[in-house]
């Protein structure tokens, strides 16, 4: 069972919420505020569409999965995202099985055309030459995960796969990584690419959290007033060098 560590207090500029259009929190604006840096220690990533360039074609998949007029009515219901595994698991152990076989075959082809995102490489060596903390949580499955470290000679750990329940956007996988750095989660930041996945894990954690949107999308209206908003926005992982350095304490 992960540790559930009390909240921690962080500066107050923080509690506001990313919705105008610039790109990210202005250091300028945060040390106005207050002039001390908060204490990073830790960076958990998410994998497909973060670390990897985005390959699954995800709303084909749903469809594939639920059905068109099913995959509607939910998109209507949920505008931030469809939770397709939170989904199924009312279902039936039969159609469960081969809804999980469809999503089986889409990851396939995704790992065959498995590609790092450009950045990764550059900033995972920024983190280690600093000596903060690498970790990963996807709902992927394990196999994914191996293919990540093996293909490209970056490993991460804890790296936490489907396997570990409950998954993103529950807390408890980046609480598990946490409590096994023994590190409290304000120390910590979250990136992914997935406002209802990764930024409400991380939000919900207590971690800081950064939302790679490369293509602007959520800028659109309909993720105004979703429930959890990123603390820094970024189109780049080339962006988050520079962030770090910014608006956070990097010293061992």
């Amino acid at each position: 069972m992960p540790i559930f560590f009390p909240a921690v207090s962080r500066p107050i500029f923080f509690l506001c919420s990313i919705r105008s259009p610039s790109p990210r929190f202005f250091s300028s604006m945060s040390n106005s505020v207050n002039p001390s840096k908060p204490r990073l220690r830790g960076v958990v990533f998410d994998m497909d569409g973060t670390l990897t360039v985005p390959v699954i074609d995800f709303p084909a998949m749903y469809r594939a999965v639920l059905g068109e007029d099913e995959y509607v009515s939910i998109r209507k219901q949920s505008p931030s995202g469809i939770d397709i595994l939170h989904h199924i698991e009312s279902w039936s152990p039969d159609r469960q099985r081969k809804a999980y076989q469809i999503i089986a075959d889409y990851e396939k082809q995704g790992l065959d055309r498995l590609q790092i995102m450009p950045g990764a490489s550059e900033l995972c060596g920024f983190l280690d030459a600093r000596s903060i903390r690498r970790g990963l949580i996807t709902r992927n499955v394990k196999d994914a995960v191996d293919l990540f470290h093996l293909r490209f000679g970056i490993t991460f750990a804890p790296a936490l796969s489907r396997e570990f329940r409950p998954y993103k956007p529950d807390p408890a996988p980046l609480l598990h990584i946490c409590s096994t750095w023994n590190i409290q989660p304000n120390e910590v930041m979250m990136i992914g690419d997935s406002l209802k996945d990764d930024v409400a894990c991380g939000k919900r954690a207590g971690a800081f959290t950064c939302l790679l949107d490369q293509t602007g999308r959520y800028n659109s209206p309909e993720y105004k007033h979703v429930e959890f908003q990123p603390d820094y926005k970024i189109t780049s992982l080339d962006e988050v060098v520079k962030l770090l350095e910014d608006d956070f304490d990097l010293a061992p």
